[in-house]
């Protein structure tokens, strides 16, 4: 069952900052970030641009952070983009996909697979906070 991040442990015991954009919210914790996007939505360029912008507003152009998209809707995306996304906003460290179905695994291994950086797969927000707060380069 998706879990979104207000409704988890996490938000109660982490500090965050609630980006809402017309197309998802995004929640920018200390080290990392986290997407969840509208159902059905395209997330084109313009909305990753428009969302990185902010992004580096609130962290810095400096900051090394994690990324976890947290797919608790359906919705579309190029999955080029990911390493467009790598290239121009040189922020993202280490990055996480949270599925809840088959189709949704599918999808992010295929975004695994054209990216030119890692992209872990997990099957529970849970498993994707741990891991990410467990990197050394966030400790």
């Amino acid at each position: 069952m998706a879990m979104k991040f207000e409704n988890s442990k996490y938000s109660k015991i982490l500090n965050y900052y609630k980006l809402e954009k017309p197309f998802g919210n995004f929640y920018l914790c200390d080290n990392f970030l986290i997407s969840e996007l509208h159902e059905g939505i395209h997330f084109d360029w313009e909305m990753i641009a428009s969302s990185m912008d902010e992004v580096i507003e609130y962290y810095g152009k400096n900051k090394s952070i994690g990324y976890i998209s947290n797919r608790v809707n359906s919705y579309s995306m190029n999955p080029h983009n990911w390493n467009k996304v790598y290239d121009i906003y040189n922020i993202l460290h280490a990055s996480a996909v949270v599925f809840y179905n088959d189709l949704m695994y599918m999808n992010a291994t295929l975004e695994k697979q054209l990216s030119d950086k890692s992209i872990k797969r997990c099957k529970t927000l849970d498993e994707a906070i741990d891991w990410i707060m467990n990197l050394n380069e966030f400790k």
